[in-house]
Protein backbone atom coordinates (compact mmCIF):
# COMPACT_ATOMS: atom_id res chain seq x y z
CA UNK A 1 0.00 0.00 0.00
CA UNK A 2 2.88 2.34 0.89
CA UNK A 3 4.60 1.62 -2.75
CA UNK A 4 1.43 2.41 -4.31
CA UNK A 5 1.23 5.61 -2.41
CA UNK A 6 4.45 6.88 -3.68
CA UNK A 7 3.98 5.78 -6.94
CA UNK A 8 0.95 7.09 -7.48
CA UNK A 9 -0.23 9.99 -5.22
CA UNK A 10 0.33 12.64 -7.57
CA UNK A 11 -2.25 10.57 -10.37
CA UNK A 12 -4.71 10.01 -7.56
CA UNK A 13 -4.59 13.39 -5.71
CA UNK A 14 -5.36 14.67 -9.51
CA UNK A 15 -8.25 12.55 -9.93
CA UNK A 16 -10.03 13.72 -6.54
CA UNK A 17 -9.40 17.85 -7.23
CA UNK A 18 -10.51 16.84 -11.12
CA UNK A 19 -13.92 14.17 -9.92
CA UNK A 20 -14.30 17.19 -6.99
CA UNK A 21 -14.50 19.64 -8.94
CA UNK A 22 -17.22 18.65 -11.35
CA UNK A 23 -19.18 17.86 -8.32
CA UNK A 24 -19.15 21.31 -7.40
CA UNK A 25 -19.64 22.97 -11.37
CA UNK A 26 -23.04 20.38 -11.26
CA UNK A 27 -24.47 21.37 -7.87
CA UNK A 28 -23.65 24.97 -8.64
CA UNK A 29 -25.34 25.11 -12.04
CA UNK A 30 -27.89 23.11 -10.69
CA UNK A 31 -29.36 25.43 -8.35
CA UNK A 32 -28.84 28.12 -10.96
CA UNK A 33 -30.97 27.04 -12.73
CA UNK A 34 -33.60 26.04 -9.96
CA UNK A 35 -32.97 29.04 -8.13
CA UNK A 36 -32.51 32.14 -10.18
CA UNK A 37 -35.44 34.74 -11.28
CA UNK A 38 -33.63 34.81 -15.02
CA UNK A 39 -34.67 30.79 -15.29
CA UNK A 40 -38.24 31.30 -14.01
CA UNK A 41 -40.02 31.30 -17.43
CA UNK A 42 -37.77 28.58 -18.63
CA UNK A 43 -39.01 26.64 -15.14
CA UNK A 44 -42.55 26.94 -16.35
CA UNK A 45 -41.93 25.05 -19.09
CA UNK A 46 -39.49 22.20 -18.17
CA UNK A 47 -40.90 22.47 -14.81
CA UNK A 48 -38.64 22.47 -11.46
CA UNK A 49 -35.28 20.56 -11.63
CA UNK A 50 -36.08 18.61 -8.31
CA UNK A 51 -39.68 17.79 -8.92
CA UNK A 52 -38.44 16.49 -12.81
CA UNK A 53 -36.05 14.45 -10.66
CA UNK A 54 -38.23 13.35 -7.84
CA UNK A 55 -40.88 12.48 -10.81
CA UNK A 56 -38.43 9.73 -11.52
CA UNK A 57 -37.95 8.65 -8.07
CA UNK A 58 -41.52 8.22 -7.35
CA UNK A 59 -41.36 5.46 -10.38
CA UNK A 60 -38.58 3.42 -7.86
CA UNK A 61 -41.48 -0.01 -7.42
CA UNK A 62 -41.54 -0.11 -11.52
CA UNK A 63 -37.77 0.43 -11.36
CA UNK A 64 -37.54 -2.38 -8.62
CA UNK A 65 -39.79 -4.66 -10.64
CA UNK A 66 -37.54 -4.28 -13.50
CA UNK A 67 -34.53 -5.36 -11.89
CA UNK A 68 -36.31 -8.17 -10.05
CA UNK A 69 -37.02 -9.30 -13.86
CA UNK A 70 -33.82 -8.90 -14.87
CA UNK A 71 -31.96 -10.66 -11.80
CA UNK A 72 -34.51 -13.53 -12.54
CA UNK A 73 -33.37 -13.62 -16.32
CA UNK A 74 -29.85 -13.45 -15.46
CA UNK A 75 -30.09 -16.45 -12.90
CA UNK A 76 -31.91 -18.44 -15.35
CA UNK A 77 -28.71 -18.20 -17.71
CA UNK A 78 -26.28 -18.47 -14.79
CA UNK A 79 -28.01 -21.81 -13.66
CA UNK A 80 -28.56 -23.55 -17.46
CA UNK A 81 -25.14 -22.81 -18.23
CA UNK A 82 -23.72 -24.43 -15.16
CA UNK A 83 -25.76 -27.13 -15.52
CA UNK A 84 -24.39 -27.72 -19.05
CA UNK A 85 -20.64 -26.97 -17.46
CA UNK A 86 -21.19 -30.04 -14.92
CA UNK A 87 -22.45 -32.41 -17.80
CA UNK A 88 -19.38 -32.00 -19.17
CA UNK A 89 -17.14 -31.72 -16.00
CA UNK A 90 -19.04 -35.33 -15.32
CA UNK A 91 -18.71 -36.41 -18.46
CA UNK A 92 -14.96 -35.95 -19.13
CA UNK A 93 -14.34 -37.22 -15.66
CA UNK A 94 -15.69 -40.53 -16.79
CA UNK A 95 -13.79 -40.33 -19.97
CA UNK A 96 -10.84 -43.24 -20.26
CA UNK A 97 -9.82 -42.07 -23.57
CA UNK A 98 -6.64 -40.78 -22.92
CA UNK A 99 -7.99 -37.43 -24.11
CA UNK A 100 -6.34 -33.86 -22.66
CA UNK A 101 -9.94 -33.40 -21.12
CA UNK A 102 -9.65 -36.81 -19.46
CA UNK A 103 -6.54 -36.10 -18.32
CA UNK A 104 -6.70 -32.80 -16.76
CA UNK A 105 -10.31 -34.17 -15.11
CA UNK A 106 -8.33 -36.72 -13.70
CA UNK A 107 -6.13 -34.84 -11.69
CA UNK A 108 -5.88 -35.19 -8.12
CA UNK A 109 -7.90 -33.08 -5.48
CA UNK A 110 -5.68 -34.19 -2.53
CA UNK A 111 -2.54 -32.06 -1.60
CA UNK A 112 -0.52 -34.49 -0.20
CA UNK A 113 -0.56 -36.08 -3.49
CA UNK A 114 0.85 -32.88 -4.89
CA UNK A 115 -2.28 -32.53 -6.66
CA UNK A 116 -3.95 -29.10 -8.33
CA UNK A 117 -7.95 -30.37 -9.18
CA UNK A 118 -9.11 -28.93 -11.95
CA UNK A 119 -12.17 -30.67 -12.38
CA UNK A 120 -14.76 -30.25 -9.52
CA UNK A 121 -15.95 -34.52 -10.40
CA UNK A 122 -13.47 -36.22 -7.83
CA UNK A 123 -14.33 -39.50 -9.26
CA UNK A 124 -16.29 -41.13 -11.77
CA UNK A 125 -19.02 -42.38 -10.01
CA UNK A 126 -19.42 -38.60 -8.28
CA UNK A 127 -23.05 -37.26 -9.70
CA UNK A 128 -24.25 -33.62 -10.75
CA UNK A 129 -26.86 -33.66 -7.50
CA UNK A 130 -23.36 -34.36 -4.98
CA UNK A 131 -21.50 -31.82 -6.33
CA UNK A 132 -24.13 -29.22 -6.38
CA UNK A 133 -25.06 -30.13 -2.38
CA UNK A 134 -21.86 -30.39 -1.54
CA UNK A 135 -19.72 -27.66 -3.10
CA UNK A 136 -19.46 -24.00 -2.09
CA UNK A 137 -20.90 -22.40 -5.18
CA UNK A 138 -23.53 -25.25 -5.55
CA UNK A 139 -25.10 -25.04 -2.05
CA UNK A 140 -24.61 -21.17 -2.21
CA UNK A 141 -26.37 -21.19 -5.78
CA UNK A 142 -28.94 -23.32 -4.07
CA UNK A 143 -29.57 -21.54 -1.47
CA UNK A 144 -29.91 -18.08 -3.60
CA UNK A 145 -32.27 -19.58 -6.13
CA UNK A 146 -34.66 -21.11 -3.71
CA UNK A 147 -34.92 -17.49 -1.71
CA UNK A 148 -35.28 -15.76 -4.94
CA UNK A 149 -38.37 -18.18 -6.70
CA UNK A 150 -40.06 -17.57 -3.01
CA UNK A 151 -39.42 -13.68 -3.12
CA UNK A 152 -40.68 -13.53 -7.01
CA UNK A 153 -44.05 -15.48 -6.35
CA UNK A 154 -44.80 -14.28 -3.05
CA UNK A 155 -44.67 -10.91 -4.70
CA UNK A 156 -47.48 -11.24 -6.71
CA UNK A 157 -50.87 -8.97 -6.30
CA UNK A 158 -53.29 -11.40 -4.76
CA UNK A 159 -50.52 -12.47 -2.09
CA UNK A 160 -49.71 -8.62 -1.31
CA UNK A 161 -53.66 -8.03 -1.37
CA UNK A 162 -54.36 -11.23 0.48
CA UNK A 163 -51.80 -12.26 2.75
CA UNK A 164 -49.43 -9.49 3.07
CA UNK A 165 -47.59 -10.89 6.12
CA UNK A 166 -46.45 -13.54 3.67
CA UNK A 167 -44.77 -11.51 1.52
CA UNK A 168 -43.29 -9.16 3.95
CA UNK A 169 -41.36 -11.82 5.57
CA UNK A 170 -40.63 -14.00 2.23
CA UNK A 171 -39.44 -10.97 0.73
CA UNK A 172 -37.10 -10.64 3.51
CA UNK A 173 -35.13 -13.74 1.87
CA UNK A 174 -32.95 -11.26 0.07
CA UNK A 175 -30.89 -10.90 2.98
CA UNK A 176 -29.88 -14.91 2.22
CA UNK A 177 -29.91 -14.07 -1.19
CA UNK A 178 -26.87 -11.42 -0.57
CA UNK A 179 -25.36 -13.39 1.74
CA UNK A 180 -25.12 -16.52 -0.39
CA UNK A 181 -24.05 -14.22 -3.48
CA UNK A 182 -21.64 -12.68 -1.46
CA UNK A 183 -19.54 -15.90 -0.82
CA UNK A 184 -20.67 -17.92 -4.04
CA UNK A 185 -17.19 -18.13 -5.62
CA UNK A 186 -15.31 -19.01 -2.57
CA UNK A 187 -15.13 -22.54 -3.83
CA UNK A 188 -13.75 -21.35 -6.93
CA UNK A 189 -15.46 -24.17 -9.32
CA UNK A 190 -14.22 -22.61 -11.92
CA UNK A 191 -10.16 -22.37 -11.74
CA UNK A 192 -7.41 -20.81 -13.72
CA UNK A 193 -3.09 -22.18 -14.04
CA UNK A 194 -1.05 -20.48 -11.86
CA UNK A 195 1.34 -17.88 -12.43
CA UNK A 196 4.14 -20.20 -11.84
CA UNK A 197 2.29 -23.05 -13.81
CA UNK A 198 1.80 -20.76 -16.58
CA UNK A 199 6.05 -20.56 -17.19
CA UNK A 200 6.48 -24.64 -16.58
CA UNK A 201 3.71 -25.31 -18.86
CA UNK A 202 1.99 -22.50 -21.53
CA UNK A 203 -0.50 -23.85 -22.77
CA UNK A 204 0.03 -22.49 -26.60
CA UNK A 205 3.48 -24.51 -26.07
CA UNK A 206 2.28 -27.37 -24.24
CA UNK A 207 -1.37 -28.63 -24.78
CA UNK A 208 -0.54 -30.43 -27.61
CA UNK A 209 2.12 -32.52 -26.25
CA UNK A 210 0.26 -33.50 -23.06
CA UNK A 211 1.62 -37.25 -23.58
CA UNK A 212 5.19 -36.06 -22.97
CA UNK A 213 4.08 -34.32 -19.36
CA UNK A 214 5.35 -37.11 -17.05
CA UNK A 215 8.54 -37.81 -19.18
CA UNK A 216 11.30 -36.00 -17.04
CA UNK A 217 13.05 -35.14 -20.31
CA UNK A 218 10.76 -32.86 -21.73
CA UNK A 219 10.63 -29.27 -21.02
CA UNK A 220 6.95 -29.10 -20.30
CA UNK A 221 5.32 -30.03 -16.72
CA UNK A 222 1.88 -31.29 -15.50
CA UNK A 223 0.07 -27.41 -15.04
CA UNK A 224 -0.85 -26.34 -11.32
CA UNK A 225 -4.22 -24.61 -11.06
CA UNK A 226 -5.59 -22.42 -8.46
CA UNK A 227 -9.50 -21.11 -7.58
CA UNK A 228 -10.18 -17.82 -8.70
CA UNK A 229 -10.85 -15.20 -5.96
CA UNK A 230 -14.29 -14.35 -5.29
CA UNK A 231 -15.54 -11.35 -7.07
CA UNK A 232 -19.16 -10.87 -6.29
CA UNK A 233 -18.77 -8.66 -3.25
CA UNK A 234 -17.64 -6.01 -5.61
CA UNK A 235 -20.57 -5.34 -7.16
CA UNK A 236 -22.87 -6.31 -3.69
CA UNK A 237 -20.90 -3.60 -1.72
CA UNK A 238 -21.78 -0.67 -2.67
CA UNK A 239 -25.91 -0.91 -3.01
CA UNK A 240 -25.30 -3.11 1.04
CA UNK A 241 -23.46 -0.22 2.09
CA UNK A 242 -26.43 1.90 0.59
CA UNK A 243 -28.91 -0.13 2.22
CA UNK A 244 -27.42 -0.21 5.39
CA UNK A 245 -27.42 3.74 5.72
CA UNK A 246 -31.03 4.19 4.37
CA UNK A 247 -32.14 1.38 6.61
CA UNK A 248 -30.26 3.65 9.61
CA UNK A 249 -32.14 6.60 8.41
CA UNK A 250 -34.82 5.08 8.42
CA UNK A 251 -34.57 3.64 12.26
CA UNK A 252 -34.15 6.89 13.46
CA UNK A 253 -36.85 8.33 11.76
CA UNK A 254 -39.17 5.66 12.70
CA UNK A 255 -38.21 6.29 16.75
CA UNK A 256 -39.52 9.68 16.69
CA UNK A 257 -42.45 9.76 18.79
CA UNK A 258 -45.87 9.78 17.42
CA UNK A 259 -48.33 11.95 19.43
CA UNK A 260 -52.16 10.30 18.51
CA UNK A 261 -54.19 13.31 19.01
CA UNK A 262 -56.92 12.06 18.15
CA UNK A 263 -59.09 8.68 16.75
CA UNK A 264 -62.31 8.42 14.98
CA UNK A 265 -64.13 4.69 14.14
CA UNK A 266 -66.60 5.15 10.87
CA UNK A 267 -68.99 2.93 9.43
CA UNK A 268 -67.48 -0.09 8.11
CA UNK A 269 -64.30 -0.25 10.64
CA UNK A 270 -62.39 2.41 9.14
CA UNK A 271 -60.11 3.56 11.56
CA UNK A 272 -59.14 7.45 11.08
CA UNK A 273 -55.79 8.10 13.08
CA UNK A 274 -54.29 11.41 13.76
CA UNK A 275 -50.81 12.49 14.89
CA UNK A 276 -48.47 14.63 15.11
CA UNK A 277 -44.58 14.24 14.82
CA UNK A 278 -42.34 16.67 15.67
CA UNK A 279 -40.50 18.13 12.33
CA UNK A 280 -43.13 16.32 10.40
CA UNK A 281 -43.93 18.13 6.49
CA UNK A 282 -45.88 16.22 4.19
CA UNK A 283 -47.31 17.58 0.81
CA UNK A 284 -50.51 16.58 -0.77
CA UNK A 285 -50.57 12.98 -1.75
CA UNK A 286 -47.84 11.66 0.23
CA UNK A 287 -47.91 8.57 2.29
CA UNK A 288 -46.28 6.98 5.27
CA UNK A 289 -45.23 3.71 6.52
CA UNK A 290 -47.02 2.61 10.04
CA UNK A 291 -45.56 0.00 12.53
CA UNK A 292 -47.43 -1.07 15.68
CA UNK A 293 -45.08 -3.17 17.94
CA UNK A 294 -47.68 -4.46 19.87
CA UNK A 295 -48.79 -6.39 16.67
CA UNK A 296 -45.62 -7.04 14.87
CA UNK A 297 -42.10 -5.34 15.36
CA UNK A 298 -41.27 -5.61 11.98
CA UNK A 299 -44.15 -5.20 10.09
CA UNK A 300 -44.56 -1.44 7.85
CA UNK A 301 -47.51 -0.73 5.98
CA UNK A 302 -48.34 2.03 3.67
CA UNK A 303 -50.82 4.48 4.33
CA UNK A 304 -51.72 7.61 1.79
CA UNK A 305 -52.08 10.73 4.09
CA UNK A 306 -55.00 12.06 4.20
CA UNK A 307 -54.67 15.43 5.53
CA UNK A 308 -53.75 18.57 4.06
CA UNK A 309 -50.49 20.61 4.21
CA UNK A 310 -52.12 23.23 6.11
CA UNK A 311 -53.10 21.31 8.97
CA UNK A 312 -51.37 20.96 12.07
CA UNK A 313 -51.94 17.11 12.50
CA UNK A 314 -51.74 14.44 9.52
CA UNK A 315 -53.58 11.62 8.91
CA UNK A 316 -54.48 8.38 7.58
CA UNK A 317 -57.48 5.86 7.50
CA UNK A 318 -57.10 2.37 7.84
CA UNK A 319 -59.70 0.04 6.82
CA UNK A 320 -59.57 -3.40 7.82
CA UNK A 321 -58.35 -5.86 5.05
CA UNK A 322 -56.35 -7.87 6.05
CA UNK A 323 -54.29 -9.49 9.97
CA UNK A 324 -52.50 -6.86 10.39
CA UNK A 325 -55.07 -4.11 9.99
CA UNK A 326 -57.98 -5.90 11.34
CA UNK A 327 -55.48 -6.48 14.41
CA UNK A 328 -54.76 -2.53 14.70
CA UNK A 329 -58.45 -1.38 14.61
CA UNK A 330 -59.16 -3.73 17.05
CA UNK A 331 -56.57 -2.41 19.15
CA UNK A 332 -57.88 0.42 19.03
CA UNK A 333 -61.48 -0.17 19.69
CA UNK A 334 -60.25 -2.18 22.95
CA UNK A 335 -57.94 0.54 24.43
CA UNK A 336 -60.04 2.84 27.07
CA UNK A 337 -57.05 4.50 29.22
CA UNK A 338 -54.11 4.87 26.64
CA UNK A 339 -53.42 3.89 22.34
CA UNK A 340 -51.12 1.41 21.56
CA UNK A 341 -47.78 2.90 20.30
CA UNK A 342 -47.12 3.77 16.70
CA UNK A 343 -44.15 4.24 14.69
CA UNK A 344 -44.06 6.72 11.54
CA UNK A 345 -41.31 6.85 8.58
CA UNK A 346 -41.96 9.31 5.86
CA UNK A 347 -43.57 10.89 4.44
CA UNK A 348 -42.57 9.62 0.89
CA UNK A 349 -43.28 11.41 -2.37
CA UNK A 350 -45.95 10.32 -5.31
CA UNK A 351 -47.52 11.76 -8.43
CA UNK A 352 -49.81 13.40 -6.92
CA UNK A 353 -47.80 16.18 -5.71
CA UNK A 354 -47.68 17.94 -8.58
CA UNK A 355 -51.68 18.20 -9.21
CA UNK A 356 -51.41 22.29 -8.69
CA UNK A 357 -48.77 22.31 -10.88
CA UNK A 358 -51.57 22.11 -13.70
CA UNK A 359 -54.41 24.66 -15.02
CA UNK A 360 -56.68 21.59 -14.97
CA UNK A 361 -56.59 18.95 -13.36
CA UNK A 362 -58.57 15.39 -13.33
CA UNK A 363 -58.31 13.25 -10.65
CA UNK A 364 -59.59 9.54 -10.95
CA UNK A 365 -59.89 7.50 -7.77
CA UNK A 366 -61.08 3.71 -7.56
CA UNK A 367 -62.31 2.16 -4.51
CA UNK A 368 -59.59 2.92 -1.72
CA UNK A 369 -57.56 5.13 -4.84
CA UNK A 370 -59.70 8.02 -3.70
CA UNK A 371 -57.38 8.38 -0.67
CA UNK A 372 -54.78 10.72 -1.78
CA UNK A 373 -57.09 13.15 -3.29
CA UNK A 374 -58.90 13.70 0.07
CA UNK A 375 -55.50 15.45 1.47
CA UNK A 376 -56.06 17.49 -2.31
CA UNK A 377 -59.81 18.24 -1.68
CA UNK A 378 -59.20 19.89 1.39
CA UNK A 379 -55.73 21.54 1.04
CA UNK A 380 -57.86 23.50 -1.69
CA UNK A 381 -60.34 24.69 0.69
CA UNK A 382 -57.53 25.94 2.96
CA UNK A 383 -56.18 27.59 0.03
CA UNK A 384 -59.52 29.37 -1.02
CA UNK A 385 -59.79 30.23 3.13
CA UNK A 386 -56.37 32.08 3.14
CA UNK A 387 -56.88 33.47 -0.81
CA UNK A 388 -53.96 31.72 -1.80
CA UNK A 389 -53.67 33.90 -5.40
CA UNK A 390 -50.21 31.23 -6.04
CA UNK A 391 -52.77 28.54 -6.94
CA UNK A 392 -52.25 27.85 -10.63
CA UNK A 393 -55.16 25.44 -11.04
CA UNK A 394 -58.63 27.04 -12.41
CA UNK A 395 -60.28 23.69 -13.20
CA UNK A 396 -60.70 20.20 -10.70
CA UNK A 397 -62.63 17.12 -12.07
CA UNK A 398 -62.88 14.74 -9.90
CA UNK A 399 -64.40 11.53 -10.52
CA UNK A 400 -64.68 8.18 -7.71
CA UNK A 401 -65.33 5.20 -9.01
CA UNK A 402 -66.34 1.95 -6.65
CA UNK A 403 -68.86 -1.08 -6.02
CA UNK A 404 -69.82 0.34 -3.13
CA UNK A 405 -69.30 3.34 -1.25
CA UNK A 406 -70.44 2.37 1.96
CA UNK A 407 -66.64 1.50 3.51
CA UNK A 408 -65.90 5.01 2.30
CA UNK A 409 -68.21 7.34 3.99
CA UNK A 410 -65.75 9.47 5.31
CA UNK A 411 -65.00 10.29 2.15
CA UNK A 412 -68.86 11.23 1.73
CA UNK A 413 -68.56 13.53 4.67
CA UNK A 414 -65.63 15.01 3.00
CA UNK A 415 -67.33 15.72 0.03
CA UNK A 416 -70.53 17.28 1.67
CA UNK A 417 -68.90 19.34 3.91
CA UNK A 418 -66.40 20.78 1.29
CA UNK A 419 -69.58 20.88 -1.37
CA UNK A 420 -70.94 23.73 1.60
CA UNK A 421 -68.30 25.45 2.21
CA UNK A 422 -67.43 25.81 -1.65
CA UNK A 423 -70.61 27.26 -1.94
CA UNK A 424 -70.26 29.64 0.75
CA UNK A 425 -66.94 30.88 -0.31
CA UNK A 426 -68.68 31.26 -4.05
CA UNK A 427 -66.61 28.43 -5.78
CA UNK A 428 -69.07 26.13 -6.57
CA UNK A 429 -68.01 25.92 -10.08
CA UNK A 430 -64.14 25.06 -9.25
CA UNK A 431 -64.45 21.26 -8.17
CA UNK A 432 -66.69 19.26 -10.92
CA UNK A 433 -67.41 15.88 -9.26
CA UNK A 434 -68.99 12.71 -10.54
CA UNK A 435 -69.67 9.61 -8.30
CA UNK A 436 -69.67 6.25 -10.05
CA UNK A 437 -71.34 3.03 -8.50
CA UNK A 438 -69.98 -0.14 -10.32
CA UNK A 439 -72.04 -2.58 -7.68
CA UNK A 440 -75.76 -2.11 -7.92
CA UNK A 441 -78.49 -4.19 -9.20
CA UNK A 442 -81.91 -3.22 -11.02
CA UNK A 443 -84.18 -2.89 -8.66
CA UNK A 444 -81.51 -0.66 -5.95
CA UNK A 445 -81.12 1.42 -9.94
CA UNK A 446 -85.09 1.53 -10.24
CA UNK A 447 -85.36 2.79 -6.31
CA UNK A 448 -82.81 5.57 -7.72
CA UNK A 449 -84.12 6.95 -10.58
CA UNK A 450 -87.54 7.59 -8.75
CA UNK A 451 -85.79 9.76 -6.18
CA UNK A 452 -83.66 11.66 -9.08
CA UNK A 453 -85.84 14.47 -8.38
CA UNK A 454 -84.76 14.71 -4.50
CA UNK A 455 -82.55 17.68 -3.36
CA UNK A 456 -79.71 15.22 -2.34
CA UNK A 457 -78.21 11.82 -4.01
CA UNK A 458 -80.26 9.04 -1.85
CA UNK A 459 -76.57 6.56 -2.06
CA UNK A 460 -74.26 9.31 -0.84
CA UNK A 461 -76.31 12.27 0.72
CA UNK A 462 -74.54 14.67 -1.84
CA UNK A 463 -75.99 17.14 -4.34
CA UNK A 464 -74.42 15.75 -7.31
CA UNK A 465 -76.19 12.21 -8.31
CA UNK A 466 -74.58 8.78 -8.86
CA UNK A 467 -74.63 7.81 -11.91
CA UNK A 468 -74.58 4.14 -12.22
CA UNK A 469 -71.84 1.98 -14.35
CA UNK A 470 -68.36 3.10 -15.80
CA UNK A 471 -67.85 6.59 -17.23
CA UNK A 472 -67.33 6.83 -20.74
CA UNK A 473 -63.82 8.37 -21.00
CA UNK A 474 -64.05 9.14 -24.73
CA UNK A 475 -67.01 11.76 -24.07
CA UNK A 476 -65.22 13.12 -20.74
CA UNK A 477 -62.32 13.56 -22.14
CA UNK A 478 -64.17 15.69 -25.24
CA UNK A 479 -65.79 17.44 -22.73
CA UNK A 480 -62.76 18.74 -20.84
CA UNK A 481 -61.11 19.54 -24.17
CA UNK A 482 -63.68 22.03 -25.80
CA UNK A 483 -63.62 23.97 -22.03
CA UNK A 484 -60.50 24.38 -21.81
CA UNK A 485 -58.83 24.22 -25.55
CA UNK A 486 -55.91 26.01 -24.96
CA UNK A 487 -55.14 24.40 -20.80
CA UNK A 488 -52.64 22.07 -19.92
CA UNK A 489 -55.12 19.04 -18.05
CA UNK A 490 -52.81 17.00 -15.76
CA UNK A 491 -54.64 13.35 -15.28
CA UNK A 492 -53.92 11.99 -12.07
CA UNK A 493 -55.12 8.16 -11.54
CA UNK A 494 -55.04 5.72 -8.19
CA UNK A 495 -56.56 2.54 -9.45
CA UNK A 496 -56.09 -0.50 -11.27
CA UNK A 497 -53.64 -0.78 -14.44
CA UNK A 498 -56.77 -1.41 -17.06
CA UNK A 499 -57.57 1.88 -16.35
CA UNK A 500 -54.46 3.39 -16.29
CA UNK A 501 -54.42 2.15 -19.86
CA UNK A 502 -57.78 3.78 -20.80
CA UNK A 503 -56.81 6.82 -19.81
CA UNK A 504 -53.49 6.61 -20.88
CA UNK A 505 -54.94 6.17 -24.49
CA UNK A 506 -57.15 8.67 -23.97
CA UNK A 507 -54.88 11.41 -23.36
CA UNK A 508 -52.88 10.48 -26.23
CA UNK A 509 -56.18 10.52 -28.58
CA UNK A 510 -57.04 14.46 -27.17
CA UNK A 511 -53.99 16.26 -26.68
CA UNK A 512 -53.50 18.57 -29.68
CA UNK A 513 -50.50 18.49 -31.45
CA UNK A 514 -50.31 22.55 -31.53
CA UNK A 515 -48.39 22.64 -28.36
CA UNK A 516 -50.28 25.42 -27.63
CA UNK A 517 -53.51 24.00 -27.41
CA UNK A 518 -55.00 21.64 -25.22
CA UNK A 519 -52.39 18.87 -23.63
CA UNK A 520 -52.86 16.34 -21.51
CA UNK A 521 -50.69 14.07 -19.58
CA UNK A 522 -51.23 11.17 -17.77
CA UNK A 523 -49.62 10.66 -14.28
CA UNK A 524 -50.19 6.97 -12.02
CA UNK A 525 -49.75 6.27 -8.51
CA UNK A 526 -47.15 3.55 -8.24
CA UNK A 527 -47.03 2.34 -4.16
Amino acid sequence: MGNWVINHWFSALFLAVWLGLNAFLFVDTFLKYEKADKYYYTREILGFCSRTLRKQLDHNLTFHKLVAYMICLHTAIHIIAHLFNFHRYSRSRQATDGSLASILSSLSHHEKEGGSWLNPFQSPNMTVEYVTFTSIAGLTGVIMTIALILMVTSATKFIRRSYFEVFWYTHHLFIFYIVGLGIHGIGGIVRGQTEESMNDNHPLNCSESFEKWDDHDFHCRHPQFEGNPPESWKWILAPVILYIFERILRFYRSQQKVVITKVVMHPSKVLELQMNKRGFSMEVGQYIFVNCPSISLLEWHPFTLTSAPEEDFFSIHIRGAGDWTENLIRAFEQQHSSFPRIEVDGPFGTVSEDVFQYEVAMLVGAGIGVTPYASILKSIWYKFQRADHNLKTQKIYFYWICRETGAFSWFNDLLTSLEQEMEELGKVGFLNYRLFLTGWDRNFAGHATLNFDKATDIVTGLKQKTSFGRPMWTNEFSAIATSHPKSVVGVFLCGPRTLAKSLRKCCHQYSSLDPRKVQFYFNKENF
